[in-house]
Formats: structure tokens, sequence, C-alpha cells
């Protein structure tokens, strides 16, 4: 009973991602030429990816706090055009650096 349903789930989701990539080129002829809409389809990327990352951010080590400050060190230093390694590398020693202090203080 457990397999059957474990089955069904994967065949769900199969025929969902399915239709959420088929049908918009099964229903859409011809171009999309409404302005709003367009810059709606464009930002979608964007959003979903933030979406996505930014609760990881926060939760991957397990203390908001470590997480939050790790995530303004990366948006302050690729505001002010770092490089992308430069950015990975201080919010990991951002990220250690506050789980010391914590360890330290006792938290």
């Amino acid at each position: 009973m457990d397999a059957m349903m474990n089955y069904t789930y994967i065949l769900v989701m199969a025929l969902s991602t399915w239709a959420v990539r088929t049908l918009p080129f099964l229903l859409m002829k011809k171009p999309i030429e409404n302005r709003f809409v367009k810059s709606f389809l464009y930002y979608v990327p964007y959003v979903t990816l933030a979406v996505m990352t930014f609760p990881a951010i926060i939760t991957v080590t397990g203390s908001p706090v470590t997480g939050i400050a790790a995530m303004i060190t990366g948006i302050t230093l690729a505001w002010t055009g770092r490089s992308l390694i430069c950015v990975a590398v201080s919010c990991c020693g951002v990220a250690i650096a506050v789980e010391l202090l914590k360890l330290a203080a006792g938290f």
C-alpha cells in the first residue's frame, strides 16, 4: 500500500511538471504583446530563485542570526560590485565568525 502511494505521488508530480512545461506552448499561438505580462514573465525566474534561496540561506546554519548576518554581508558586497568568489568567501567567514562569537558568549 505504501509503495503504491509513492508511485501515485511520482506520477502526479510527473504529470504536473509536464503540464506546466507543455501547456504554454500548446495554448499560446502568437507572441505576447502586453507590456505588463511581458514584464511580469521577465522577472519570474529571478523571483523563483529568490523564493527558493532566501529561506535556505537563513536556516542552513541552524541559527537565523548567523544566516541573516551572512546574507546581509553578501548583499552588501554584491551591491558594491565585488566578485562572486569574494562574496562567497566573505559570507562563509562571517557565518564562522558569528558562530564562534556565539560559542564564546555561551549562546
